[in-house]
């Protein structure tokens, strides 16, 4: 079909912001996309790994020898760095040319595929293993930078802390059904004709739930790309507006400035954001390391189940967020949160029993969806009403990946040479304390710019 039909046929179905199903189908993203940082970040991943590194001391990776935990951090980090660097790049020619979509798709198709990949992940290819981990973490957290920057353009003020908060909800919901049916196949592989010994299968079926991962993020994601707008403008990409995205960041922080609010929210949100992210990476490799499971079937199970636990509590927990948001101010409401974070890291440092790494799954649930999602409409309603809305967002999703940077570096440092991943569950603690005491700087009015 010529192109002109197929612009003419966008324009002919496009939705108007504030629209109900406009709304719905950008929120689906985050049905579609929020099984990789599920299964893949958080559960089946993570038991993999460290199943198959589990006897042996240390990792050799370009010629050192690596904790494993310590190396999948230093790994994530470096991951990171490649998508602060790019996204402001690539979100800026995006931006110039009006064609944010299309990044968004390059984005979900490499960190989709990739997922795929690792199911060639093993020891004796260390090195292309960690090259689709690496591909997938930059797949994934690209494409947010894309994704988010559209909530403005999908929803009015007054719709944003819910739309984003269905987004999250969505996402949860969708993962803990993939989660359930990898579950499923890891217990009873049998079931799915995965043979081998009980290991062998149950390592087969893990890999296998890598491809299903791939396939659900690729397929569901169809439905947000047939609504969401192709973009704001038209132009075409020349050398001249190649680094245009470092020149809009550029602005973005001169205009800090003139928006005092925003200017006080950012250093919050790096602050509570690099604590908040760096523990939702590493939590499960702290349960498999730290708490004392009888023996690796209860372990295994017991994992699964608590992210599973996490997931459904998040679902309300978004949802309730979003209701004290409403009544009490989105920055009272996140200084509430960061302080329960603080209480939650607190707690985890002490735990050792499987029963008390539950307690602290339940809580986390009731918080972790919240943050993210109050913190994504704060910074969406106090950013300035125009077109280049990926720009903005770009500098938050920079921002936020400094933080990442940053405290998976630390993590990585202090589990190396201390031995122990409780160590850094103090640095966090302070995190959230600083985060909350920098938010309350901050007057408590939603749509203060």
């Amino acid at each position: 079909m010529p192109v002109y039909h197929l612009e003419a046929m966008e324009r002919k179905n496009r939705l108007e912001k504030g629209n109900s199903k406009l709304i719905n189908a950008w929120a689906s993203y985050d049905w579609a996309n929020s099984v990789y940082p599920l299964v893949i970040s958080s559960t089946v991943f993570p038991i993999y790994y460290s199943s198959i590194s589990e006897d042996i001391s240390t990792i050799e990776f370009l010629g050192y020898d690596f904790k494993n935990t310590a190396l999948i951090s230093f790994v994530t980090a470096m991951a990171f760095v490649v998508v602060a660097f790019n996204s402001p790049l690539l979100s800026g020619i995006a931006d110039y040319i009006g064609n944010k979509k299309r990044f968004m798709k390059i984005f979900v198709y490499t960190g989709s595929i990739s997922c795929m990949g690792l199911y060639f992940f093993e020891l004796d290819s260390i090195y292309m293993g960690l090259f689709f981990y690496f591909l997938t973490l930059i797949g994934f957290w690209a494409s947010l930078v894309f994704y988010n920057s559209y909530l403005p353009d999908i929803a009015h003020p007054e719709q944003q802390d819910f739309a984003s908060a269905r987004g999250f909800s969505m996402g949860y919901i969708g993962s803990v059904l993939l989660l359930i049916l990898n579950l499923s196949m890891v217990m009873q592989p049998d079931w799915y004709g995965i043979t081998g010994t009980p290991v062998e299968s149950s390592l087969k079926a893990m890999k296998y739930s890598f491809i299903t991962v791939g396939i659900w993020w690729a397929l569901f994601s169809q439905y947000a790309f047939y609504h969401l707008p192709k973009g704001n403008k038209e132009g075409k990409v020349t050398k001249d507006i190649f680094w245009n995205g470092f020149l809009e960041l550029k602005k973005v922080w001169y205009k800090l400035n003139d928006y005092p609010i925003l200017k006080k929210f950012l250093p919050a949100f790096f602050i509570y954001s690099t604590a908040l992210q760096t523990v939702i990476l590493i939590a499960t490799y702290f349960g498999e390391e730290e708490i004392m499971w009888a023996n690796t079937e209860q372990k295994t199970i017991g994992l699964i189940v608590s992210i599973l636990l996490i997931q459904i509590v998040a679902i309300f927990g978004a949802y309730a967020t979003a209701a004290a948001s409403k009544r009490f101010g989105n920055i009272s409401t996140l200084i509430v949160v960061n302080f329960i974070w603080a209480v939650l890291c607190i707690f985890a440092f002490f735990i050792r029993t499987p029963v008390e790494f539950y307690v602290a799954a339940a809580g986390v649930g009731m918080v972790v969806g919240g943050i993210q999602s109050l913190s994504r409409s704060t910074y969406s309603k106090l950013i300035p009403e125009t077109d280049d809305t990926t720009s903005f967002f770009s500098f938050y999703d920079v921002t936020e990946k400094v933080g990442i940077i940053i405290g998976m570096a630390m993590f990585g440092t202090l589990d190396q040479f201390t031995g122990s991943m409780r160590n850094a569950i103090l640095f966090f603690i302070v995190l959230f304390v600083a985060g909350a005491l920098l938010l309350s700087r901050i007057p408590n009015n939603r749509t203060a710019k």
